[in-house]
C-alpha cells in the first residue's frame, strides 16, 4: 500500500510501486520533493508522467503554489448521480438515449448556441456575482467572456465523458447512475497558460530543475492574481458540471418519465485547496487526485469500457486526505493510436453504446491502468461505496 521513498528533501509518500513508475515520472517526483517550498508529497496509485509534475501528485506547499502542478484544465473533475431507475426501466434502444444526451450537451469543440439559463440548474445560485468577477480576471482573457458563457454546460474532448452506468453487486445491483467528467473548458486553459508563463519569468524560479515547476510565492501580486483566477476557474468548472448534470437529467427524464434523482456527488481532481497538516497551513495541489477526508464521497473512474467506483474517504493524513482520480494512463495518446485500431476499440468496449471509431482510439481501455488494481492499492485511503459499469459512454 504505502511506501516512503527517501533521498529527496522531503520523503515521497507513494501508494504506487516505485519500480512500476516510469523513469521520467520518478524524476519529476524527485524534482518536486526537492523544492524548498514543499511541505510534503503524496503519490497516488494511478501516477504517470505529466507537465512539470506527474498526474497523480498531491503536493503540499508552504506559502507557494506551482500553476503547472495544478494542470491546465483547472478544476477538472467528476460528478455522479444515482437515479431511481433500474436496468429494466431503460429503453431497449440505448443509441437513442445516447443521441438525446448528445443533443442536450455539446461535445468536443462544440458549445451552446445560446448560453444555458441558470434557471435550468436548480439549487445553484450566485450566477450574477460569478459573472461579475469576469472583468477582474487576467487581462488576456477578458475578450473571451461570451465564449466562456456559451461553453458552460459543454463537455469538451480528450478523456472527458458522460456515461449511463449500472451498479454492480449488493442490494442495489442494476441501479442506474449518471456520471460525467469535465472541467473549466477553454477559459480555464487560457488562464492556466498565461499564469504559467508569468511564473516562468519570475527571478526566484531561475534555477529550478524544470521550468514547468515555476511557483508563485505568498505576498506577491503575481500570487494574488493567480489565486483570484484559479479559484474563479475552479468555480467555473463546478458550475459547468452542475449544468451538464441538469441537462443530462432532463434528457433521461424525457426518455423515462417519472425518474427521480439523488443529490449529485461532485469532486475536483485538478485543483488547489487551503488546508492544515502537522499544524502547518499549506496550499494543497491535487493534480489527478481527489480529496478523501473522513466521510468525503468521491468518484474514481476507469476507462470507457471498464467501469468506475464511488468511494468514501478514510481521512488518511499521510496522503494529505487524498486518493487517486482514476485509472491513469499507462500509454500516451500517440502510442495508443499507433498500437490499436478501431476494431480493437470495438472489441474492448463490447456491450457499451459509444463511439467506436478512429477518433477515440487513444481512449481505448488498454491505454489505461487496471482500475481494480488502482482501487486495491488504496484501501487505506478510501472504502468502496458502489461499483459501476457503463452501458452508454459519450466522448468528445
Amino acid at each position: 500500500m504505502f511506501t516512503a521513498v527517501e533521498g529527496a528533501r522531503v520523503p515521497i509518500r507513494m501508494w504506487a510501486d516505485p519500480d512500476s513508475v516510469e523513469d521520467a515520472a520518478m524524476r519529476q517526483l524527485h524534482n518536486v520533493a526537492n523544492l524548498p517550498w514543499v511541505h510534503g508529497l503524496a503519490v497516488m496509485p494511478d501516477v504517470h508522467y505529466g507537465k512539470g509534475a506527474t498526474v497523480g501528485s498531491v503536493i503540499a506547499m508552504r506559502d507557494a503554489v506551482s500553476p503547472a502542478a495544478v494542470g491546465v484544465d483547472i478544476g477538472c473533475g467528476m460528478s455522479a448521480v444515482r437515479t431511481s431507475l433500474t436496468a429494466a426501466d431503460l429503453p431497449d434502444d440505448l443509441g437513442a438515449l445516447r443521441r438525446r444526451i448528445e443533443s442536450a450537451v455539446p461535445v468536443g469543440f462544440a458549445m451552446h448556441k445560446t448560453p444555458v439559463s441558470p434557471a435550468r440548474v436548480p439549487g445553484l445560485g450566485g450566477w450574477d456575482r460569478f459573472w461579475s468577477l469576469f472583468g477582474e480576471l487576467h487581462e488576456g482573457v477578458r475578450n473571451l467572456r461570451e465564449r466562456a458563457r456559451a461553453q458552460i454546460g459543454s463537455l469538451g474532448g480528450g478523456n472527458h465523458f458522460i456515461e449511463v452506468c449500472l451498479e454492480l453487486g449488493g442490494p442495489d445491483t442494476g441501479r442506474v447512475w449518471l456520471m460525467l467528467h469535465s472541467g473549466s473548458r477553454g477559459i480555464g486553459n487560457e488562464l492556466a497558460k498565461r499564469h504559467i508563463d508569468v511564473a516562468r519569468r519570475l527571478p526566484h524560479n531561475a534555477d529550478l530543475p524544470d521550468r514547468d515547476l515555476a511557483v508563485f510565492v505568498a505576498g506577491t501580486p503575481e500570487m494574488a492574481a493567480y489565486r483570484r483566477d484559479l479559484f474563479w476557474a475552479q468555480d467555473y468548472a463546478a458550475r459547468n458540471r452542475a449544468t451538464m448534470v441538469a441537462l443530462v437529467q432532463r434528457a433521461l427524464a424525457d426518455t423515462v418519465p417519472g425518474v427521480r434523482f439523488d443529490e449529485p456527488i461532485s469532486c475536483h481532481h485538478n485543483y488547489v485547496a487551503e488546508e492544515t497538516y502537522d499544524g502547518v497551513d499549506v496550499l494543497v495541489t491535487r493534480k489527478g487526485a481527489i480529496r478523501a477526508g473522513s466521510g468525503d464521497l468521491g468518484i474514481v473512474p476507469g476507462s470507457m469500457g471498464t467501469g468506475s467506483y464511488i468511494v468514501r474517504g478514510r481521512g488518511n493524513e499521510r496522503s494529505f486526505h487524498s486518493a487517486s482520480h482514476g485509472a491513469g494512463r499507462r500509454m500516451s495518446r500517440t502510442k495508443a493510436r499507433k498500437t490499436f485500431t478501431a476494431a480493437d476499440l470495438a472489441a474492448q468496449t463490447s456491450g457499451v453504446e459509444c463511439r467506436k471509431d478512429d477518433g477515440v482510439v487513444d481512449e481505448i481501455p488498454a491505454a489505461y491502468k487496471d482500475i481494480d488494481a488502482v482501487i486495491a492499492a488504496q484501501t487505506d485511503l478510501v472504502e468502496v461505496v458502489a461499483h459501476l459499469k457503463q452501458i452508454v459512454c459519450i466522448k468528445g
